[in-house]
């Protein structure tokens, strides 16, 4: 059976598209090769920074033949008085068949001529010559340019093609412009260590020919190649290598015949924030930092790179990344020390310089709202006034490191700058810490704030961002976030409920809301509710996808369509947690199922009433004169029993008390519906009627404590 090998050649791809594609082949390959009734016995999918290649093993000669049965027109169009009309003879010849080939079947709509037909399969090189361009030009990713003067989008221009069936050359073109490049079986080797055309004998021969090219067309085995090299290097360096992966992946796809080599910068550099000596060696040179060893974090002064030229010039590579690294930190030097000069409080004013978004003024405007913000915060959490005392100060120069020349330079090291200038300018080491932690979590995988300065600082200042760029009705769309207001709301709740920290966030919101309209009178009026909305998709979100809560569950906890529950989920973003949490866990060990047939039935019976969700008390609301069955009386004490219990359990949030309490009455609810002395709720008479009602929703209201069963579409 028949191997293929497609290898797209181009001028050095972006390290990140080359990912990129090759998931993106791994997914569309197999399932077009599937459309098209082909199934290779093996796919195998590479890349470097200058190829995207693919090797098909195992392929067949052709499709398999198939039968196809169609369906023609009706037997009446297709036959006047026995003889075969116009239709009947076009049918046939567009299907390449005689009349005596049809077959007369009865359908629903009538009778209808029918063939069988068999299509015979296409040759599997045909098929390839088809898909092959769509394998190519639909491939997406970011920064996509025009090469010459065609239209053809790429990331970087296509400069050769390899196209063999076997050892034969399936022919194929590409032509962007003046500029075409037909299909051979020349490919190229390394630029440095085999400059020369490398000749194809077969697909199969691929890796092993390039590999005597010193190119590695699997990522795979450059980066076991890359660990493996760099872990050697840091040993025979007296250190460990911090192999950080996002960098790894990175590296991998900027070499095509990996080098591991060992560098060294003046020990004066030491002397920098280490994470300034990183970012350095990591953001902007790619190189990997060597500490002293697993027990001992500090920094040694060297760092190795991964080179794609010739090994025997290691010594000549280091030198010359030497310089460059050396460049780079006597300016991190400068910038630090000039820096240093002042205090971290000076820097504030200059804050003024910086937009933050253009109808919403300068950085320094934003440190003053999200300043007030967070004494409301500190205000709310009953904070010390040690602690109020940190949040100000955090608040007042949190950002002031923006404006500091370190991080003009480098604006990763936002943030960590602030916290080394505030330690050298003798704020506290709460205030310090505090700076640097209200940007956490950076990503999804960060980690977050520990110090509940930073905690409160962090929350203000993303929910001014959330309110402000709301309030201009900026709101995400789709994949659209420029603001990543979605990744800040998910920070405040997982801040929040990392921390426990007990506030209203509804009411955190209404404040902040009056106060942007106070100072944007125009703003939408749906402002607040679509804040809240926004707040509660990443609550459900988060628990179903990271906390693993059934959707239903989810819904109970937040309610649809329920404002009173809707509301109550963002005043208490702990207990939303909590019952959640506890829902599933119930389901899990079967007890929602001993207390869901009898609660939720009452709560759909209970709408036909008009019982308020507040109303706990039977004695209140229920009339015992009207009773006509024991059964009522029956499910009355059980209310009454349940009282204490409710209350406790809500004012405790002990919610196993209440639980418990459910399944106690649930056979006595259950003897009111279909037991020997079982009522009609539907009473003719209203006062009966209305009676019954409110015992199913009183029974209604207490379970409302945990969850609004109503929502909940499975009892297991």
């Amino acid at each position: 059976m028949p191997a293929f090998l497609l290898e797209v050649g181009t001028e050095d791809l972006p390290a990140s598209f080359v990912d990129g594609a090759l998931a993106q082949w791994r997914d569309r390959v197999p399932a077009s090769l599937a459309d098209a009734s082909i199934s290779p016995e093996s796919i195998e999918i590479y890349g470097t920074p200058r190829r995207l290649s693919i090797v098909l093993g195992g392929l067949p000669e052709k499709q398999a033949d198939r039968d196809e049965e169609i369906k023609g027109p009706p037997v009446k169009a297709a036959f006047r008085d026995g003889q075969p009309t116009k239709a009947a003879e076009g049918f046939a010849r567009s299907q390449g068949i005689s009349i005596d080939d049809f077959e007369i079947r009865d359908t629903p709509k009538g009778e209808f001529i029918f063939i069988n037909k068999q299509i015979p399969g296409r040759a599997t090189a045909e098929i390839l010559t088809e898909l092959i361009p769509s394998w190519i030009f639909k491939l997406e990713g970011k920064r996509f340019m025009r090469w010459a003067d065609g239209e053809l989008r790429f990331p970087r221009p296509v400069r050769w093609l390899v196209a063999l069936l076997d050892g034969d050359v399936l022919p194929l073109t590409i032509e962007s412009g003046s500029d075409v490049v037909n299909s051979d079986r020349v490919s190229r080797g390394h630029r440095v260590l085999h400059p020369e055309p490398v000749t194809i004998a077969s697909a199969l021969d691929y890796r092993s020919t390039l590999q005597k090219a010193f190119v590695e067309v699997d990522p795979s085995v450059r980066e076991a190649a890359i660990r493996e090299q760099t872990i050697a290097v840091g040993e025979r360096a007296g250190g460990v290598a911090e192999i950080d992966d996002k960098l790894l992946a990175e590296v991998v796809n900027l070499v095509e015949w990996p080098t591991a080599v060992l560098g060294s910068f003046e020990e004066r550099f030491s002397a920098l924030p280490p994470e300034v000596i990183t970012t350095v060696m990591v953001s902007h040179q790619r190189y990997f930092p060597v500490r002293a060893s697993a027990d001992r974090p500090e920094l040694l002064p060297k760092f190795i790179t991964i080179s794609n030229g010739d090994p025997r010039q290691s010594e000549t590579i280091a030198l010359g990344n030497q310089r460059v690294i050396r460049a780079r930190l006597a300016d991190g030097e400068f910038f630090y020390k000039a820096d240093c000069e002042q205090p971290l409080e000076t820097f504030v004013p200059e804050l003024e310089t910086i937009t933050f978004q253009e109808d919403l003024g300068t950085v320094k405007d934003k440190v003053e709202r999200f300043t007030a913000i967070a004494a409301r915060l500190a205000e709310r959490l009953g904070l010390a006034d040690a602690d109020k005392q940190a949040i100000a100060r955090a608040s007042l120069l949190c950002k002031a490191d923006l404006v500091s020349q370190m991080v003009y330079e480098f604006p990763e090291l936002q943030g960590i700058m602030g916290e080394k200038y505030a330690t050298v300018s003798g704020e506290t080491p709460e205030v310090a810490t505090a700076i640097v932690e209200h940007y956490l979590p950076r990503s999804a995988d960060d980690d977050l704030p520990q110090s509940v300065a930073g905690q409160v600082v962090g929350i203000a200042d993303r929910l001014d961002t959330l309110v402000s760029i709301f309030g201009l009705g900026m709101l995400p769309t789709g994949s659209s976030d420029p603001y990543a207001l979605r990744r800040a709301a998910t920070a405040i709740v997982n801040i929040v409920w990392a921390a426990n920290l007990k506030f209203d966030l509804g009411a955190v919101l209404n404040e902040c809301v009056a106060d942007f309209r106070a100072a944007h009178p125009d703003a939408a009026p749906e402002l607040l509710g679509q804040l809240e909305a926004f707040f509660l998709q990443r609550v459900q979100t988060l628990l179903q996808d990271d906390r693993g809560v059934d959707y239903d569950l989810v819904n109970a906890v937040l309610g649809e369509d329920d404002a009173e529950y809707r509301e109550r989920a963002l005043a208490d973003l702990l207990d939303t947690r909590d019952r959640a949490l506890f829902l599933q866990s119930i389901r899990t060990d079967g007890t929602l199922a001993t207390i869901y047939a009898t609660v939720n039935r009452s709560a759909k019976l209970s709408k036909k009433g008009d019982l308020g969700t507040d109303a706990l008390d039977p004695a209140a609301v229920v009339d015992a004169a009207l009773f006509q069955s024991p059964a009522e009386q029956a499910f009355f004490d059980v209310l009454a029993a349940l009282l204490p219990k409710t209350q406790t359990a809500r004012s405790e949030r002990n919610y196993r008390l209440l639980v418990d309490a459910l399944a106690d009455g649930a056979p006595t609810v259950a003897e009111f519906f279909d037991g020997e002395n079982s009522v009609l709720v539907m009473d003719e008479d209203p006062a009966v009627r209305s009676n019954r009602l409110n015992l199913l929703g009183l029974l209604r209201n207490h379970a409302r404590v945990l969850a609004e069963f109503g929502a909940i579409v499975k009892s297991a």
